[in-house]
């Protein structure tokens, strides 16, 4: 891979470690993509995650020269929440989302900090270009049974926060797929909800298919053995599907291994089209309107 085929804000600086590697795809980010026929919006990344020295402002110009308007900064905790406020208010390409992580909750809970942690997660979604609650909802890869208690409350007291504030709310799901939608039922969810990074099937979107609830797909419906995603896209109805890139994590084939950023969001959407029988074009407006219909205008 040529280097220079990389955004230049991503170019390792000279005598770096990076630099010296000669492409190492370790140390690399992956070359820019053909720009997009009409922009997009990535729907979820993480600008303050990962060891890149990109500036925040660099990184949305990569975007938008491979035709990502802007995106969704997340956040997970209280300092990326916080950090989320400030970006958004920092750069009008960015809209904002703030939540604790499932995982997060147990330990929270132990040290008798859930509640304030809620608490000033709901002070800091009133910021009117924060316009999601998330990422929350349950995980149980990384939390055992005893902590599951303390992310079901968590994640109750997240649905209501975006319901009392009208936001949209952003799930993340990771083998706890049952008690989501059970949770989902009995407290009832607000009026615009994502599964961030769907990982579902086709059973799943046409749970989501019935309920008008939006998918998101990320860089993971490219791999070559996530037949069940692909499924699930084939199956969505498109006025409910999003793509995001989850940066810096969950890099599109063929590049995993490699950091993640909003300006590779472009190989996820080709990607989609390609599944879905679209054209690149039809498929950008439409994520385009759906992006809006969730989260309003940038």
């Amino acid at each position: 891979m040529c280097i220079d085929s990389i955004p230049p804000a991503y170019r390792p600086a000279p005598g770096s470690a990076a630099q010296s590697a000669k492409g190492s795809a370790k140390n690399l980010f992956a070359a820019a993509p053909e720009p997009l026929p009409v922009p997009v919006y990535d729907n979820h990344t993480h600008f303050d995650f990962g060891d890149s020295p990109v500036a925040l402002g660099a990184a949305l110009d990569a975007a938008a020269a491979v035709g990502v308007a802007g995106a969704v900064q997340v956040g997970c905790d209280l300092p990326s929440s916080r950090f989320t406020v400030a970006a958004v208010d920092a750069d009008p390409r960015l809209l904002g989302a703030v939540a604790l992580h499932p995982n997060d909750a147990p330990s929270l809970a132990q040290a008798g900090e859930l509640e304030a942690a809620l608490s000033e997660i709901a002070q800091l979604a009133a910021h009117p270009r924060v316009r999601a609650i998330g990422e929350t909802g349950l995980d149980y890869f990384r939390t055992g049974e005893a902590g599951r208690a303390a992310q079901h409350h968590s994640f109750r007291a997240h649905l209501d926060i975006a319901k009392e504030l009208g936001l949209a709310l952003q799930i993340h799901c990771r083998d706890a797929q049952e008690d989501v939608l059970a949770i989902l039922a009995d407290a009832g969810a607000p009026e615009r909800l994502v599964f961030h990074c769907f990982s579902g099937d086709a059973e799943l979107a046409r749970i989501c298919n019935d309920h008008g609830w939006y998918m998101s797909f990320s860089g993971t419906v490219t791999f070559k053995n996530a037949h069940n995603l692909r499924q699930g896209l084939a199956v969505a109805d498109p006025a409910l599907v999003l793509c995001e890139t989850d940066a810096p994590f969950l890099t599109p084939h063929p590049f995993r291994g490699r950091p993640n950023a909003s300006y590779m969001l472009p190989y996820t959407v080709r990607h989609m089209a390609e599944t879905t029988g679209r054209e690149v074009a039809q498929m950008c407006r439409q994520l385009n309107a759906n992006t809006q219909a969730v989260y309003g205008s940038w």
